[in-house]
């Protein structure tokens, strides 16, 4: 379809109050995915769609939803309150997503459709009361709605309507294949069905024969992440373990890659000795620990990730491991370049990965054939200097400061959980022993590593890069400002400072 045939938001027959929040969104038109498949779902077709992250997929599927609960309530006969959609999505963080997005589009008519998330465990009791209210949507995780519906506290048999299963490529490779089999025999015989997927792969065929009835097919002709104008990717090769923990050293310390960085590795072990190996030249990092489940691989970890957190404006992303499928790369990827940011994909390569590196750049090519993933211009030789100092950081990451740093995060998650508090108020000597423990020193960090001496920048960099920046006096004002601001974010990422006002009026 020509851009001038384009079918905008306001020739789909939409509720007024759908198209204001669209409008509050500020989304001037439909992307790809939004265009074909709403009115396709309008007509109550069925769809097994493929569109990349960040494509707009979660809105193709839930502006048609809410149209749909909208006309029926508007038009059809009064019948009793009950669930009519169903959203189910591989992580507890997509159903957040999902049911944010949700309630922004429903903004105007939040009244007439309810969106419930019962994709938390801890929250059973409290997801009980929410769904005796009958919400129009549920959203959670295969695993908790079907312990909803085994419990009777959920029953989709006479009201289910619609059934949507987004990232369906993940489903079944984070053990949700015999739950959603099982939770399939709680549903009615007839529902309409969206499957959304990045990728389609021997999984979704699968899950396309148990959900869908006569599914029209759409294989979006666009590619699976954004052109080279948008996102730049590169591969670098490093002759040992050694050289990747170097590089990625000199490239943040000398602010190389700017901006917020996502660094991919293939297990949760290494992300904290990657973590603990940072920590050392005073580069704040922290570990996001996919939550799976115990039946999923350990190599799923990075996707999980990937597809379970939205960031906005990621500058970057590393793979400063190899992605075990091409489809894990196209999900790392595209954590950056969403919308219409800009954004870089560096992969680290060992000599020994270059024939699974042509893997992955085949599926990205397709028909074109041309390089997708273009060498690094970077000399190693360049930061000899540096590797004395790589080396004394890389060995106090030993196997003990791994096992400590895990252990603290946990013991820090239990002392400041609010879930726990009551326990605690119970039973205060468990809490005076575990905050009275043996202290745990995950890494001995040695000061003098977070400074680059001058000598050690690379010529050809002196005067663009400001390793050890002097950091200027500031008013009582502005030191006030800090403090409010010393809270790290890295903790939670939603910290919000307060925003410092200068009191002199400008001139």
């Amino acid at each position: 379809m020509e851009d001038s045939e384009a079918l905008g938001f306001e020739h789909m027959g939409l509720d007024p109050r759908l198209l204001q929040a669209v409008t509050d969104l500020g989304w001037s038109r439909p992307t790809l995915i939004q265009e074909k498949a709403i009115p396709l779902a309008l007509e109550g077709k069925d769809l097994l769609a493929r569109a990349r992250t960040g494509s707009g997929k979660t809105a193709a599927y839930a502006i048609p939803m809410l149209q749909l609960l909208l006309h029926r309530k508007a038009t059809g006969p009064v019948v009793e309150q009950a669930v009519r959609g169903l959203v189910l999505v591989p992580t507890k963080e997509l159903a957040r997503q999902a049911q944010s997005m949700i309630q922004q589009l429903a903004t105007y008519c939040a009244r007439d459709v309810r969106v419930a998330n019962v994709s938390a465990a801890e929250d059973s009791a409290s997801q009980r009361a929410v769904l005796m209210e009958k919400p129009d949507v549920v959203v959670g995780t295969p695993s908790r709605i079907l312990s909803h519906l085994q419990q009777d506290s959920l029953k989709l048999r006479d009201s289910l309507e619609l059934l949507v299963v987004d990232e369906a490529d993940l489903l079944f490779s984070f053990g949700f294949e015999e739950e959603l089999k099982s939770l399939l025999c709680h549903l009615p015989r007839i529902y309409q069905a969206f499957l959304m997927s990045a990728t389609f792969n021997e999984d979704v065929q699968a899950l396309k024969e148990l959900v869908l009835h006569n599914p029209v097919t759409l294989k979006l002709q666009e590619s699976q992440l954004p052109g080279p104008d948008q996102l730049q990717q590169f591969q670098v090769v490093c002759e040992t373990e050694e050289d990747k923990f170097l590089l990625l050293y000199a490239l943040l310390k000398l602010s190389l890659i700017r901006g917020k960085s996502l660094l991919f590795v293939n297990t949760l072990e290494r992300s904290y000795r990657l973590r603990l190996f940072l920590e050392q030249f005073s580069i704040p990092t922290c570990v996001l620990n996919g939550e799976l489940p115990l039946r999923s691989r350990a190599s799923d970890l990075e996707a999980g990730v990937a597809r379970g957190i939205d960031f906005h404006h990621v500058s970057a992303v590393l793979n400063f491991d190899l992605p075990p499928t091409p489809e894990a790369y196209i999900h790392r990827a595209g954590r950056t370049a969403r919308a219409n940011n800009p954004g870089i994909v560096l992969t680290f390569v060992l000599p020994t990965e270059q024939s699974h590196l042509g893997k992955i750049e085949e599926l990205l090519s397709g028909e074109n054939r041309g390089p997708i993933l273009l060498p690094y211009q970077f000399q190693m030789e360049e930061i000899e200097g540096f590797r004395y100092r790589c080396r004394d950081a890389m060995r106090s990451v030993t196997k003990q400061a791994i096992r400590e740093a895990r252990l603290k995060e946990i013991k820090e998650e239990l002392l400041h959980s609010e879930k726990l508090k009551t326990y605690f108020e119970d039973n205060p000597r468990d809490l005076q022993l575990l905050r009275h423990d043996l202290p745990l020193h995950p890494a001995v960090v040695k000061p003098h590593l977070g400074h680059v001496p001058d000598y050690l920048v690379p010529p050809a960099l002196r005067g663009l890069v400001r390793p050890h920046k002097k950091r200027k006096k500031l008013s009582s004002s502005c030191r006030k400002a800090k403090r409010a601001k010393s809270q790290n974010p890295l903790r939670s990422f939603k910290h919000k400072g307060k925003k410092f006002r200068p009191t002199a009026k400008p001139s």
